[in-house]
């Protein structure tokens, strides 16, 4: 995964911030959202990463790969992610 041609990304304090540079729209991702979409642009999959989350936070693993997969539709359906 990678992100959009047209969106930039800056890291905060507070997670990551993403513009879509053609809409003009931004997007908020908090701590664990930024981790999830670093991990996916690092070429981690989707189920490594939410394991990953789920043995650091004691959560159970089905539940970290739905909020994982649901970071990872919303970061398609806003368009601002592609596949390589």
């Amino acid at each position: 995964m990678r992100l959009h041609p047209d969106v930039s990304m800056t890291d905060t304090d507070d997670g990551t911030v993403l513009l879509h540079q053609r809409t003009g729209r931004y997007w908020q991702l908090n701590v664990t959202g930024s981790r999830v979409l670093h991990r996916l642009l690092d070429g981690e999959t989707p189920e490594a990463i939410a394991d990953g989350l789920a043995a650091a936070h004691g959560i159970d693993p089905q539940r970290a790969r739905h909020d994982v997969a649901a970071v990872v539709g919303q970061l398609r359906t806003a368009e601002l992610t592609v596949a390589p």
